[in-house]
């Protein structure tokens, strides 16, 4: 054996400062050091700041955000909408029926057409219509009475008596049946020739003839 093999001793070396007895060296640690994967970090209630949220979830908040108003805008038009038509249709309504009932009242405010044949005091119808004309009548001396009744002088010191019957039916021998000596409201009254006794309807105007 050589002096060599002598100094060689088998086995791990210790490193020199061991060997001389110091400290041993600590061991430089691996770079990115920390906790190791797989451990969870415990969040202490009210010490933690929440974490700021993200673009695509501040740009999903706006979106919903957006989509409600729509829908309320929307609803709001839709709304609107009804509330038109029902006044709308509210208004047509009252004009119908106010048109409705202007039609009613002029048609039945329109004056009828009624006919005045003038008649002696036995029904009979003169053979002159002017006789019950008040101011044929007073011309000819005679005199306008009581409900139109015109008294006019005769031959040999009697007289005849004439008046108008409004609405009344001719008849044989010159007779004429029924009808009134009371001259109508809202009635335009001619007589058998056409003279135009009373307008009728608004604004009435009275023509010649008795009353």
């Amino acid at each position: 054996m050589t002096n060599g093999d002598e100094n060689r001793v088998d086995g791990p070396q210790e490193p020199a400062d061991a060997a001389a007895g110091g400290p041993p060296k600590p061991r430089p640690r691996m770079s990115g050091g920390g906790p190791g994967r797989g451990r969870i970090r415990h969040q202490e209630a009210g010490t933690t700041t929440p974490r700021e949220p993200t673009l695509a979830e501040k740009r999903a908040r706006l979106a919903a955000e957006r989509r409600q108003r729509e829908a309320e805008e929307q609803e709001f038009q839709e709304s609107e909408r009804k509330r038109k038509l029902r006044k709308r249709v509210m208004i047509g309504g009252g004009v119908t029926l106010g048109v409705v009932a202007l039609i009613a009242v002029a048609y039945a405010s329109r004056p009828q057409p009624v006919t005045a044949y003038c008649v002696d005091e036995n029904g009979v119808e003169a053979e002159d219509e002017r006789v019950c004309d008040p101011a044929y009548a007073q011309q000819q001396g005679g005199t306008v009475g009581p409900s139109g009744i015109i008294f006019l002088p005769g031959f040999g010191g009697g007289g005849n008596q004439y008046h108008y019957n409004y609405g009344g039916t001719p008849g044989a021998g010159g007779t004429v049946s029924g009808g009134t000596t009371v001259r109508p409201d809202n009635a335009e009254i001619r007589s058998k020739s056409g003279s135009t006794i009373q307008r009728g309807g608004f604004g009435t105007g009275r023509g010649s003839g008795g009353s």
